[in-house]
C-alpha cells in the first residue's frame, strides 16, 4: 500500500476527535441591559445569534463534537438549539443546577467530555486563531495546559500574561499591574488534558482564571501566541461591535 493509500486509511484524529466545552452560563452582568431577556451567548451578531457564528467557526476548523456549558438563561439556548440543529456537528448540552462559576461549570460537565485534551473556551470569545495548529503545538510541547495569548494595544479591563521566551507563562498580572506593551492577554481559550480536568473536576466550583490557571507553578501553562484579531462580548462596547457582525474569524495564528 503507498503512503497515500494508508494516510487516507488511517487519517489523523485532529479536532474531529477533540471535545470542545463552551462555557455559556455566566449572568453577564456587564451586558444585561443591552440584551433583557437574552442570554449573552445568544447576542444579535449580523442578524444571527452570536453562537451560530461561534459554532460555525468550531465547524470549520474540523470540530465535530461541542459541550455547551450552560447555566443561567439556558431555556433560551435550548430551545434555539431544538429549532436549528446542525448536520455534521455533535452539540451536547450540560446545565449547572446553580451557578458554580467556569471552573465549576467544566467540574459539572466532566462525564460528558470524553476527549484527551479538552479544548474549552469562553462562549462570549472569537479569536483569528488555527485550532489544529494550536492542538499540534500542545502536543509537541507534552503540555499539560495550554492556552491562546492575545496581543492588545491596551490592557484595559484584561489581566495581562507574562510570557517567557520559551512560550510559558511565567506569571499573569492584575489589571492595575498592566505594566508596559505589548501587552499578553488570556484569548480565553484553553487546552486541557486529562490531570488538569481531573483538578478542576476537584474543584467542584470557581473560577477557572482564577483558582485554577492563576494558582499553577510558574512555567506550567504553554502559550500558544497569535497576531490576529480578537473578541470578546462581554462589554456593552464590545457587544455593540459585533451586532453589525463578527466576519473575519478565519484561522490565523502566529
Amino acid at each position: 500500500m503507498n503512503a497515500s493509500a494508508d494516510s487516507r486509511a488511517r487519517p489523523e484524529p485532529g479536532l474531529s476527535g477533540i471535545d470542545v466545552a463552551v462555557l455559556a452560563g455566566g449572568l453577564g452582568t456587564r451586558v444585561a441591559t443591552a440584551l433583557g431577556e437574552l442570554p449573552k451567548i445568544l447576542a444579535p451578531a449580523g442578524g444571527r445569534p452570536f453562537l451560530e457564528h461561534l459554532l460555525d467557526w468550531l465547524q470549520a476548523q474540523g470540530v465535530r463534537r461541542v459541550v455547551l456549558c450552560l447555566g443561567h438563561r439556558a431555556a433560551p439556548v435550548l430551545d434555539h438549539l431544538r429549532r436549528a440543529p446542525r448536520a455534521g456537528l455533535d452539540v451536547v448540552c450540560s446545565v449547572e443546577p446553580e451557578p458554580l462559576g467556569t471552573a465549576g461549570a467544566l467540574a459539572h460537565a466532566r462525564p460528558l467530555l470524553r476527549s484527551d485534551p479538552v479544548l474549552a473556551m469562553n462562549g462570549d470569545t472569537l479569536a483569528q486563531v488555527d485550532l489544529a495548529a494550536f492542538l499540534a503545538a500542545f502536543h509537541a510541547r507534552r503540555a499539560g495546559v495550554a492556552l491562546v495569548g492575545a496581543a492588545v494595544d491596551e490592557p484595559g479591563r484584561y489581566g495581562r500574561m507574562e510570557i517567557g521566551e520559551d512560550g510559558r507563562v511565567m506569571r499573569f498580572r492584575e489589571k492595575e499591574d498592566a505594566g508596559a506593551p505589548p501587552y499578553w492577554i488570556s484569548a480565553g481559550i484553553y487546552l486541557l488534558g486529562r490531570q488538569a480536568l481531573d483538578e478542576i473536576a476537584a474543584l467542584g466550583k470557581g473560577s477557572l482564571e482564577r483558582d485554577f490557571l492563576e494558582r499553577r507553578p510558574a512555567g506550567s501553562i504553554h502559550a500558544f501566541r497569535i497576531a490576529g484579531r480578537f473578541l470578546d462580548i462581554g462589554t456593552p462596547e464590545t457587544l455593540a461591535l459585533a451586532r453589525d457582525g463578527v466576519g473575519g474569524y478565519g484561522a490565523g495564528a502566529a
